[in-house]
């Protein structure tokens, strides 16, 4: 078992185990010695723009590997970028990317960091929460000593620069700026290793040039690999909608996790670290096995048990849920305009609730609504379980 007191070069090996890359090769355990030597933790930093809401399950990979140097003993820098989220990172992008208003980015941070707190030991001694608004918010001299740390050419080295410069797709200098910003938070923050995922190694490796510029020792690099989506082909995104939130209901977290594909099952369990279930278990098991672990850990057990349960309800004895919505539809002359009674009840647009009329997605208890059913009698509503798609009820209440 390796702990805190284990020597650098097994931290080291441990620490790598499911790493994409470790670098330079050799690295970490030299860092670990170093340290150990000088009597003090690493400072492990790990960067996230709170460009969106929510941490999802692909955030969790490296966070993990967070709580693995916590556990050993080391501090664990997290640093929200309220500052370079207003440039947004180009990483992987083929555009640029829209520019969030303030108070959405500040609103963000603060969800990051209590979300954050699901998976990090929130322990004074291990953390520290950083905002890089704290040390880029810098004068122009400032700016122009780290943009003379790196070149266009540098930069333009990068595989998605490079891709858009040749299909004559504009780079705002803006974008050029965002891996020097985040390469400087290393120097703010005095970074021994830098974590990402494996979309990120031009940043963090550049984030040793600059602290070598600024006289400083330049950190190693761990990467992680990336977790795809729930559809088992892409980076697990909300922009692409293909993602798990830790936040998200326990009944949709199952929901999501049974329609991943079959061949995504290994590299989801290696990545989130949920105990495998016997060589020879059916796929389908082996994912309800995957939605049960990955909601214990966020939710606990008993949820995750209720949550197999409700989904067994729903999707194997095609029963309503024990506990659904009401919504209140006012009647005219006796009848119910059914989209519009849909969009009151599940928050939808009339268009969009007489397309799924249309194509037979409305059920009224367990029936399947006509396609031609646009207005019907209020009794045949009334007090009733309605099913938009797989998994939305709502009970109508006629007024």
């Amino acid at each position: 078992m390796v702990d805190a007191g284990s020597d650098p070069a097994e931290q080291a090996a441990f620490l790598g185990r499911n790493a994409a890359q470790s670098l330079p090769g050799g690295g970490l355990a030299r860092r670990l010695e170093e340290v150990a030597a000088q009597g003090r933790p690493l400072r492990v930093k790990l960067g996230l723009d709170p460009t969106a809401p929510d941490i999802h399950l692909g955030h969790t990979v490296v966070l993990q590997k967070l709580r693995e140097f916590q556990d050993l003993g080391h501090r664990v820098v997290l640093i929200v970028g309220d500052y370079t989220a207003r440039v947004g990172d180009p990483s992987g992008r083929s555009e640029t990317r829209p520019v969030l208003a303030d108070a959405e980015i500040d609103a963000n941070a603060r969800t990051y960091e209590r979300q954050a707190h699901r998976v990090l030991r929130d322990d004074a001694e291990l953390y520290e929460l950083r905002f890089n608004s704290e040390w880029l918010d810098m004068s122009m001299i400032e700016l122009f000593a780290l943009a003379r740390t790196t070149t266009v050419a540098q930069l333009l080295d990068r595989e998605d620069f490079a891709r858009r410069y040749a299909s004559g797709i504009p780079i705002s200098v803006l974008e050029l700026l965002y891996p020097l910003m985040q390469a400087y938070d290393s120097v703010a923050v005095e970074s021994d290793i830098e974590l990402g995922g494996t979309d990120q190694t031009f940043n963090l490796l550049l984030g040793r040039d600059v602290q070598r510029h600024y006289g400083r020792p330049e950190q190693c690099v761990l990467t992680m690999p990336i977790l795809p989506g729930i559809d088992g082909a892409e980076k697990m995104s909300k922009t692409k909608g293909n993602q798990i939130g830790i936040d998200e209901a326990p009944e949709e977290m199952f929901g999501k996790t049974m329609r991943l594909p079959d061949e995504a099952l290994d590299v989801w369990f290696e990545l989130l670290a949920v105990e495998r279930p016997a060589e020879a278990t059916a796929p389908r098991d082996a994912k309800r096995a995957l939605a049960r672990g990955i909601i214990a850990r966020f939710h606990g057990d008993e949820a995750a048990r209720a949550a197999e349960q409700h989904f067994d309800r729903l999707f194997v004895d095609h029963a309503v849920p024990e506990e659904v919505d009401e919504a209140r539809v006012t009647a005219t002359d006796g009848m119910i305009h059914v989209p519009a009674a849909l969009a009151d009840a599940f928050g939808m647009s009339r268009s969009e609730a007489r397309r799924l009329v249309a194509q037979g997605g409305v059920r009224v208890d367990g029936e399947p609504l006509a396609a031609d059913d646009v207005d019907v009698p209020s009794a045949r509503l009334d007090g009733l379980v309605v099913q938009v798609g797989r998994r939305r009820f709502c009970r109508i209440r006629v007024v």
